[in-house]
């Protein structure tokens, strides 16, 4: 085994640090794929610019603000590596120009934002229902789980669980976009 000189090794504060970033990055990974998706033709590119923009990240993680939200930090260092990725593939006849590159993430970002909101309206919402209400609509959205099945275990017939499930899905849409649409606080 080879050991670091005490000089070389990381102290417990950059250890801790590390450990934060690395939580925050792989929980808003996806989020930023899409984000980088939306720009690029390719998986393969857009492996390698958020590859190239997780490493930026960490190099300016000191600059990050624990109290700011850090998808918007993120898609800002990762929209500044997608134009860097760009800019050199500019030869390249399909490529979109800066500014159209510009409007694109923002409403990228933008999407990104309103769908996190609404991704945190629906766990309110779920919360809020009864447990046995809430049990079946998430039973119904799991990977090979039956219907038939849930309907019995519920002891009704596969056609009633259906309504049911489909009055269940309403009440949630009412909530979230209750939580959604309601005008912000100006305080």
């Amino acid at each position: 085994m080879v050991r670091m000189p005490d000089s070389e090794r990381p102290n417990d504060a950059e250890d801790a640090r590390y450990e934060v970033f690395v939580k925050l990055f792989a929980h808003h990974e996806p989020e930023l794929r899409r984000f980088v998706g939306s720009f690029l033709p390719s998986w393969g590119d857009v492996d390698e610019v958020v590859q190239r923009a997780a490493i930026a990240m960490w190099r300016k993680f000191d600059q990050f603000d624990a109290d700011t939200n850090f998808m918007k930090w993120a898609c800002v260092v990762t929209r500044f590596e997608t134009l860097a990725f760009r800019r050199k593939m500019a030869r390249d006849r399909l490529v979109f120009r800066e500014d159209v590159l510009e409007l694109m993430a923002e409403e990228a970002a933008e999407e990104n934002h309103g769908r996190s909101t609404a991704h945190e309206a629906l766990e309110s919402c779920l919360l809020a229902m009864p447990e046995k209400q809430r049990r079946f609509v998430m039973l119904a959205y799991t990977p090979g789980v039956k219907i038939t099945e849930l309907a019995k275990e519920a002891g009704s017939t596969a056609a009633a669980f259906y309504m049911r499930l489909k009055r269940l899905r309403r009440q949630l849409m009412k909530c979230v976009e209750g939580k959604t649409l309601q005008p912000r606080d100006a305080s």
